[in-house]
């Protein structure tokens, strides 16, 4: 009797041991998962290989088309503005007398270099919850609510990407109040958004997906 209950606890310890190991390695291969498509694409500049790489990213991007009506090819030229595709990426920080790191530039951050005050805003008009700023779907869902808006409340077309840049930089007060217009570097910011959207644009024609 004593030798069956020992088979039977080594047995039942084994099938413990087997279950936990393989939820281990579970959780291993989801974070290795996660890790791989937080990385930024390699070829940044072809949205064809982008999407090819991480076909993740263009559900996203369809989704927020669907929702917001944001054209796949504008939302992915912000976040290529914004933050070259770098999930955890901030704004640099000032230099105390020149020399000592400080104070970050702004609380942007993630993807779309969403301030606090901006995605604070998202949260409240969406009622999302559980929605990150490093999270590439969250993101888009981010930008194409923020350029509805700026529709809604500005009058921009979802399809001009130079203005909604110019919005989206300056904010709806300071797009009202032509801040822009005294920024060559807010201009420029916003040529050069034009011009990747409409870079992408013909890419994603050519390789035969939604824009």
């Amino acid at each position: 009797m004593a030798s069956i209950l020992h088979n039977k606890s080594a047995h039942s310890l084994k099938a413990w041991c087997a279950r936990t190991l393989s939820i281990a390695c579970t959780l291993t291969l989801v974070v290795a998962v996660g890790s791989c498509s937080s990385n930024p694409p390699r070829q940044p500049d072809n949205a064809c290989r982008i999407f090819d790489e991480k076909g993740g990213w263009y559900k996203a991007a369809k989704k927020a088309k669907k929702k917001w009506g944001m054209p796949v090819h504008v939302g992915m030229a912000f976040v290529h503005r914004e933050s070259s595709y770098v999930a955890d990426a901030k704004p640099p920080r000032k230099k105390l007398l020149g020399l000592v790191p400080w104070r970050r530039l702004s609380s942007a951050y993630g993807y779309a270099q969403a301030t606090d005050e901006a995605w604070a805003d998202y949260l409240d008009d969406t009622n999302r919850w559980f929605v990150d700023r490093d999270d590439f779907g969250d993101a888009m869902d981010f930008i194409g609510w923020y350029n509805h808006r700026s529709h809604r409340k500005l009058g921009i077309p979802k399809n001009d990407p130079y203005r909604l840049y110019l919005a989206y930089y300056s904010g709806p007060t300071g797009y009202r109040n032509g801040v822009w217009k005294r920024s060559p570097t807010i201009q420029g910011y916003a040529r050069k958004v034009q011009v990747q959207a409409d870079r992408y644009a013909t890419q994603l024609q050519r390789c035969g997906r939604v824009t």
